[in-house]
């Protein structure tokens, strides 16, 4: 398994454009891969579940992915959380 933690710096949180933009990232991987935040984890790959969650800036989240490809989808999904300026 590989994790990564993201504290949230984008104004709005992660909100429907930067939600898109991740599940996209995710989705072009087999791993399974999950975005942790305050005690909840939901599938990346779900645009529905990442939005649920209501990420605000100043979270602290996790995501972890498991499977073949699971270094390859967390750098991935950590180049574009740095490329949109959602994290840090």
């Amino acid at each position: 398994m590989e994790k990564r933690d993201f504290h949230i710096i984008a104004e709005t949180g992660i909100h429907a454009r930067p939600a898109t933009l991740l599940v996209q990232a995710a989705s072009k991987f087999g791993s399974d891969v999950n975005l942790e935040y305050n005690g909840k984890s939901v599938n990346l790959k779900s645009i529905m579940g990442v939005m649920s969650l209501g990420v605000g800036q100043g979270a602290d989240v996790t995501i972890s992915a498991e499977g073949e490809d699971e270094k390859d989808a967390v750098a991935a999904i950590s180049d574009t959380m740095k490329k949109e300026g959602l994290a840090e």
